[in-house]
């Protein structure tokens, strides 16, 4: 039996996979929005380097990742590693990325929907910018959130 995390993975498929190829290219040449970024990660097992489209959730002056398909590969490498590099354009800084408590998500994950939420609904199983807080509370174990650092 699948764990739901491996669910949330598969959601999106051969279409998802070709978006992010996509989404990474208007990333490197400047075209995607500000805050659209690509995350380059060595992999937790074969240190090969992996580019993901990532939106970079920006509040009071701190940056963040969510992951709105739960524990995806990205974020297993990160876990496994931590220090990343983010691109955008020809700029690329390396960076930490360090994940935060349960408690500190639902005020992140409200921001992140009502920025982004179109782009992720297929993922968040009916989350939304309104959601109530308990809601957000009890869906915050299902998503990963990272503070971003200068490394």
């Amino acid at each position: 039996m699948e764990d739901s995390m491996s669910q949330l993975e598969k959601r999106g498929g051969r279409l998802l996979a070709v978006s992010n190829r996509a989404v990474g290219g208007l990333v490197r040449v400047g075209v995607a929005p500000h805050d659209c970024h690509e995350l380059l990660v060595p992999g937790r097992v074969s240190g090969d380097v992996t580019a993901r489209p990532v939106n970079v959730l920006d509040v009071d002056g701190r940056r963040y990742l969510v992951s709105p398909r739960g524990s995806s590969q990205w974020v297993r490498n990160v876990r496994a590693g931590g220090e990343v590099r983010l691109r955008r354009r020809r700029s690329t800084a390396s960076v930490i990325l360090v994940e935060l408590d349960d408690e500190a998500k639902p005020d992140l994950l409200r921001e992140y929907l009502r920025r982004w939420g179109w782009q992720v609904s297929a993922f968040v199983d009916g989350l939304t910018a309104d959601s109530p807080l308990a809601d957000l509370q009890a869906a915050a174990p299902r998503f990963p959130v990272f503070e971003i650092r200068d490394a």
